[in-house]
């Protein structure tokens, strides 16, 4: 009797014993999971985030980019604005000059065969009084330059060619000039 109840207390203790194993290998299998599990879920929230940080960060180069793509655009609008507009306040000083040194405004068909009648017939007078003209006017303007040298010295270098510019006699005046001293010796 002691024999089988010693024997059915050793195999008790060895199921015990195994009954321990078994739950201490199902209780580190179920430890192993859970870190698992928190593994892949801080992984998963690790790339989530990067992925977030991305989008964030080429939404912003895609907003510095549009913004630079608007500016530069912005800035060429200017600048075309601002040669359209010195083009046109050129054109309208052109027009303004030429307005000016003209002989009758505008050229129509009846005006222009007019006119080139009367200068047929003042050419010729005009190539007459063409040299003693042309010694007055140098004179007059050497003696104009002279005096005006030495106020031209004291101004700027930007000033004092725009000055010459506008002293120098033009074409235009000298043919005034010339065409004048033309019809007053007629």
């Amino acid at each position: 009797i002691l024999r089988t109840e010693e024997r059915q207390r050793l195999a008790r203790e060895r199921r015990e014993e195994r009954e321990k194993q078994q739950a201490a290998r199902e209780t580190q299998i179920l430890e192993k999971e859970r870190k698992a599990k928190l593994q892949y879920e801080k992984q998963l929230e690790e790339r989530q985030r990067k992925l977030k940080e991305q989008k964030q960060k080429e939404e912003q180069r895609r907003a510095a980019v549009e913004e630079k793509r608007k500016q530069k655009i912005e800035e060429e609008k200017e600048r075309y604005e601002a040669v359209l507009h010195r083009t046109l306040e050129r054109n309208q000083r052109l027009e303004t000059r030429q307005k000016r040194w003209s002989w009758g405004g505008s050229v129509t068909p009846d005006s222009e065969s007019k006119t080139a009648s009367k200068r047929s017939t003042s050419t010729a007078n005009l190539k007459q009084a063409e040299a003693a003209m042309d010694k007055r006017l140098s004179s007059s303007a050497a003696l104009l330059n002279a005096s005006h040298q030495t106020r031209r010295s004291q101004l700027s270098p930007l000033d004092s060619s725009v000055l010459s510019r506008l002293l120098a006699p033009t074409q235009a005046s000298l043919a005034r000039s010339k065409s004048a001293a033309t019809l007053s010796a007629d």
